[in-house]
């Protein structure tokens, strides 16, 4: 199964997310919108693999602390459109601890540089160069409570993500789908 572990989103990030994408496509961007229930944090992504509670065990010995996520600043990697995070030390922490720990079960993962962002938009297209620059980032921002093992399917219309359990960063409990 594709794996990856994310913090997911409260209502009030994912509304204005929703609101920002929105302004977006009235503005002319057109492309591969990021559905409201796909949008994520991914703190690291494993891909294929097929032990989601080695997965787990990885994760809670992490012992990941609550952070704070603030969206600030948008930016581009190439044919994709992202909104920033506010540097938070716990999230980055996180972020550490979390692949030491996936390293020291020897579960595989992506080692790209922890670089937190949201996917807004893929393969986007407009008239207009200069929309990017001038999103209004809104000022909201949420409590990183837990950390999410995600499993990625292809769906019919794009990829389906399902929470298969979660570590909560203070009580150090697990849950699971």
């Amino acid at each position: 199964m594709r794996l990856f572990i994310a913090v997911t989103f409260s209502e009030d990030i994912k509304d204005a997310l929703s609101e920002l994408q929105e302004d977006l496509y009235s503005r002319g961007v057109r492309g591969n919108y990021t559905p409201v229930e796909n949008l994520h944090l991914t703190m690291a992504f494993i891909g294929e693999y097929s032990d989601p509670e080695a997965v787990l065990d990885a994760m809670e010995a992490s012992r990941p602390e609550p952070a704070v996520l603030s969206l600030e600043g948008v930016g581009s990697f190439g044919k994709l459109w992202w909104i920033g995070l506010k540097k938070d030390e716990a999230l980055f922490s996180n972020s550490r601890r979390l692949r030491r720990a996936l390293s020291d079960a020897g579960i595989p993962f992506d080692r790209k540089r922890f670089s937190p962002h949201i996917t807004l938009v893929r393969k986007p297209v407009c008239r207009d160069e200069t929309v990017l620059a001038s999103i209004e980032v809104p000022t909201v921002q949420m409590n990183a409570d837990y950390i999410s093992l995600m499993r990625s399917d292809r769906g019919k219309s794009g990829m389906i993500y399902s929470e298969i359990g979660r570590i909560y960063c203070t009580e150090r409990k697990r849950k699971q789908q």
